[in-house]
């Protein structure tokens, strides 16, 4: 075991086998229409690598980086954008992807950014989740995992930019330095 983390959460197998099953329900649900994944960095980066190549139609893809917690480990509420998407989205079907959704703030905020932007839809996928936390009822339209409040790592997601390379989830452990 790496030192500071407790144990898994979730396994590489059950990461895995939950994008198959989010691929083949996105695919159903946008056949024939032209959808374009927005990947939220960094964290997202992993899981839309994943679950892009299990989606058995066309799609375009972006990323994008937001931020709402500064320099604090809190969330501000208040939202900035420090790199935007690239692509023109006006008509297209738009699903944002995301690694863990917890209060629903910036997801909430980015879905109205990207209806203001005139796409045709916006969907939201995240393959983890902690209702627990949520402190606005944002749509999410497909979801992983719902996991319990406990600090995570692995998967994309990091603990001062470490951890993110590893192929599960694992629970940090608290107390330890």
């Amino acid at each position: 075991m790496m030192k500071g983390l407790k144990e898994i959460l979730v396994s590489t197998d059950e990461l895995q086998q939950k994008v198959k099953e989010l691929g083949a329900a996105i695919s159903q649900d946008y056949e024939g229409k032209e959808l374009v994944l927005i990947g939220i960095l960094k964290g997202g980066a992993v899981f839309m690598s994943d679950l892009m190549r299990v989606i058995t139609l066309p799609v375009g893809i972006d990323y994008m980086s937001v931020s709402s917690y500064g320099a604090s480990a809190t969330s501000s509420g208040v939202i900035t954008i420090k790199k935007d998407i690239d692509t023109d989205i006006r008509g297209k079907h738009v699903l944002l992807v995301e690694d863990l959704i917890d209060t629903g703030l910036t997801l909430q905020h980015l879905r109205e950014l990207f209806l203001m932007r005139e796409a045709a839809s916006v969907g939201i996928c995240t393959i983890l989740s902690k209702p627990s936390r949520r402190l606005i009822d944002v749509p999410i339209d497909y979801c992983g995992i719902d996991i319990p409040d406990e600090f995570v790592v692995g998967y994309g997601l990091d603990y001062a930019e470490q951890f993110r390379n590893l192929p599960e989830v694992w629970v940090v452990a608290t107390g330890e330095g």
